[in-house]
């Protein structure tokens, strides 16, 4: 199974947003991964900042948002509606989106929850749930 370090996730955003920008040929992840750096224009300067975007720590108790946390969110999101998993994922943003009326707030609806889902999972020590994930997702977009 693959599980990358941390360093070659940032590694991974970095060179494809290079690539998009030296208009070079992207595999059809970094695409994906490129369509979602295009919707936070807010993150170009970490992807941009080189060696630095490599080391530096973005503390949750500072009130920083992880940019290579973020964008990994996303993908794996974009990666979990195209095979709809956990089953009924995609049904769950379809709703969001049209509660919300904004594809980037139903997203962040998503991502959320699935950051609250996979720090559940850690700190029980204990695999994901999914049914806890979609009825996150369900109560996010009644708020819209």
């Amino acid at each position: 199974m693959f599980n990358p370090t941390r360093d070659q996730v940032r590694q991974f955003f970095i060179d494809a947003w290079r690539k998009e920008r030296e208009r070079q040929p992207l595999s059809p992840l970094e695409d994906l991964a490129v369509g979602v750096v295009q919707l936070h224009p807010e993150y170009l300067g970490a992807l941009e900042g080189g060696e630095a975007a490599l080391a530096r720590d973005y503390p949750p108790e500072q009130g920083e948002t992880n940019p290579f946390l973020h964008l990994s969110l996303h993908l794996a999101i974009e990666e979990q509606m195209s095979i709809d998993q956990p089953p009924g994922i995609r049904k769950a943003f379809d709703v969001a989106r049209a509660r919300l009326g904004d594809n980037h707030r139903a997203l962040h609806v998503l991502l959320d929850c699935l950051a609250e889902t996979v720090w559940r999972a850690e700190r029980d020590h204990k695999a994901p749930d999914g049914l806890a994930y979609l009825e996150c997702v369900r109560r996010g977009s009644d708020k819209g």
